[in-house]
């Protein structure tokens, strides 16, 4: 009989610890990833190829988990297609990367690199090195704020904006990069701005635009099939 109370009590003492050790919420939510899940963007899209020599563009992706699999460490990879669209109606297969939960981090693999877009939970003035599973040099990314966001006419709740670079020294270089995720929904904008200023004897400082790319993503529709 005492051995059957112990054995009763180590198992609510084990079940107790499990229950402790399991995080209320970690905010997983804030980039759900699960098959069949999607979410279209429309896209506005600079390229610039020299002084006065520019490239305008809109349209649209849609990004598709379209796959899953079991990575070299046992971890569950999400591969995403990404499809391109003028119209909404004709989609043709643009690119594809993957997506993964890793010791509480969301890991993006594009163009074979590894990065960090976002660690779980969600905090204010958390910071972190988006390079830290490549070669590259670090890039320091934080949370900068958290709250509702209103976006396309749609407003969200809870969302997290993570800046990863604002850097505009005016004679050489700009790169003002961040990404927003929403609460249940995943990442709702994204703001790519890379530029090179001429930096000739004759233009330095004048911020006149030698290379360089401006990309806004704005989500307009997602769900799952």
């Amino acid at each position: 009989m005492r051995k059957n109370l112990l054995y009763l009590l180590l198992l609510v003492f084990a079940a107790c610890g499990q229950e402790s050790l399991e995080p209320a919420d970690l905010g997983l939510d804030y980039m759900p990833v699960e098959a069949s899940r999607f979410w279209t963007y429309s896209v506005d899209e600079t390229v610039y190829f020299g002084e006065g020599d520019t490239e305008s563009s809109s349209f649209y992706y849609r990004d598709i988990i379209a796959d899953s699999y079991i990575g070299k460490e046992g971890e569950l990879v999400y591969q995403v297609t990404r499809e391109k669209s003028f119209d909404q109606i004709a989609w043709q297969d643009h690119s594809v990367y993957t997506l993964q939960i890793k010791q509480q981090a969301l890991l993006k693999s594009k163009n074979n690199l590894l990065t960090v877009p976002l660690v779980f939970p969600p905090k204010e003035d958390k910071s972190w090195d988006g390079n830290v599973y490549n070669t590259q040099n670090e890039d320091l990314y934080s949370i900068i704020s958290l709250g509702a966001y209103e976006i396309g006419g749609n407003t969200y709740q809870s969302t997290v904006k993570v800046l990863q670079e604002m850097e505009d020294d005016e004679i050489t270089v700009r790169d003002h990069r961040y990404e927003i995720y929403a609460k249940g929904v995943g990442m709702v904008e994204q703001y790519l701005e890379t530029l090179t200023y001429c930096s000739r004897n004759d233009c330095l400082g004048e911020q006149i635009i030698e290379n360089g790319r401006l990309s806004h993503l704005k989500l307009i529709n997602n769900g799952q099939y």
